[in-house]
């Protein structure tokens, strides 16, 4: 009879038995299959997670970049440019520069494509008597509008240009002569309306007069002189002062770079701690996710074994019954001729083909609850994303292996066993 024959006709006999056997490799692969399949689900979810996180980080990044950049930009310029020659003794001493530089220069540097600095704006200041108002000691300073870089595009002013035949006083300037937007005041012979009034700052902005440019080149006798230009240093690499003067040595030749540390320095640490907390929060999320991914590893690393050991005694279990209940009919077959090797690949084949089918449906059954208990949403890229073709050939192919070792021993003590001996205790 072929072996083939008997094994199909002990398929059909003992179905109880082979389904049995089938549900318990098919609870084994099922478990390792949902089990790798949450942890691909649960890595694709991290992954669209921090893509989600990191696109919101950015987008509030930018955010928070403007409204530090607003922030930052009341503190006022952070370099200031001085005419060669400038003794830093005496700019500290009187609060201005004493030398004048061409006003040409901003016009230089403005096209010369520079990019560590921004928002140029040149200025003549000078400490003065004001004789309409007794003598009072003022700083009169000249501004126009900031010159914008050929080679960037416009950005916001950080100081409004004060229109001709206009004044903007500083706190004790017009608090002290009871002066408001509107009226007019007369300055070294020529007369001003109140176009602003600043609120007290505690600096020397508090006796300044800004009025513009061309008129108090006129007033100081400096037409087409300045004596500083001011700039705001940008936050990006290569912007260190050291630097800064490199590139300003090779465009105005002798100017001095003087940096506003303090500004600078607070600039900067706002700045920076804006992307630190966005990239804490990043990496916040990612440690929380793989936190969640190691729990879920630790518990597969002792289900899944535990599972494959309790299939494989269930399976032993089973061959150990099969066999016993047909001593009888082995002893039989074996008095007919028919070989020992014959009758064990009868009961190593079954088992193998319980491990495939049982492979076969646990891949499917565990693939769709990993699928649906899985993180991510349903959908056929999400399911050929997690669909894992290696971990299907290799259940398909240990299964099986697994299932004829397990039934190994029963199978060969009863073919061992002398078919006389056999019908005559039966």
């Amino acid at each position: 009879m072929s072996p083939w024959l008997l094994i199909l006709r002990e398929i059909r006999l003992r179905w109880i038995s082979f389904a049995l056997g089938v549900v318990s490799v098919l609870v084994a692969v099922g478990v390792l299959t949902a089990q790798l399949t949450l942890l691909v689900a649960h890595d694709l979810r991290t992954q669209q997670i921090l893509e989600e996180k990191r696109a919101e980080t950015e987008a509030e990044m930018r955010v928070l970049e403007d409204d530090y950049r607003k922030i930052m930009k009341k503190l006022g310029f952070n370099i200031l440019l001085l005419p060669e020659g400038q003794r830093l003794t005496d700019l500290y001493v009187a609060g201005h520069s004493a030398r004048d530089m061409p006003e040409s220069y901003v016009d230089r540097l403005a096209n010369s494509g520079i990019m560590t600095i921004r928002h140029l704006l040149p200025i003549a200041e000078q400490e003065i008597q004001w004789p309409e108002e007794d003598g009072r000691t003022i700083v009169l300073v000249g501004t126009r509008g900031e010159v914008p870089l050929s080679h960037r595009a416009p950005l916001e002013p950080m100081m409004i240009p004060v229109p001709a035949g206009s004044a903007v006083l500083g706190y004790a300037i017009w608090d002290s002569l009871g002066l408001g937007v509107g009226d007019t005041i007369t300055l070294l012979g020529r007369k001003f309306s109140v176009g602003r009034c600043h609120p007290a700052r505690g600096t020397r902005d508090d006796i300044t007069v800004w009025i513009d440019l061309a008129e108090a080149q006129q007033l100081l006798g400096m037409e087409g002189r300045v004596n500083a230009i001011l700039a705001l240093k940008c936050h990006c690499e290569g912007s260190d002062v050291s630097s800064i003067r490199k590139s300003m040595a090779a465009i105005l030749p002798g100017v001095q770079v003087i940096e506003l540390a303090t500004r600078v320095i607070t600039r900067a640490e706002a700045r920076d701690r804006a992307a630190a907390a966005a990239k804490a929060a990043l990496e916040a999320e990612r440690m929380h996710r793989v936190h969640l991914r190691g729990e879920r590893e630790a518990f597969a690393s002792w289900l899944v074994p535990l599972v494959t050991l309790g299939a494989a005694a269930w399976i032993g279990l089973l061959a150990l019954v099969n066999v016993r209940e047909r001593t009888a009919e082995i002893g039989i077959l074996r008095a007919l001729g028919v070989r020992s090797r014959q009758i064990m690949l009868v009961f190593l084949a079954r088992a193998m083909l319980v491990g495939l089918a049982g492979a076969v449906l646990g891949y499917g059954v565990g693939f769709a609850v990993g699928l649906l208990a899985g993180e991510v949403s349903l959908a056929t890229d999400t399911a050929g994303a997690l669909f894992m073709p290696g971990l299907l050939a290799l259940v398909t192919a240990a299964a099986p292996l697994l299932a004829a070792l397990a039934s190994w021993p029963p199978a060969l003590a009863a073919v061992r066993r002398d078919p006389a001996v056999v019908l005559r205790e039966e």
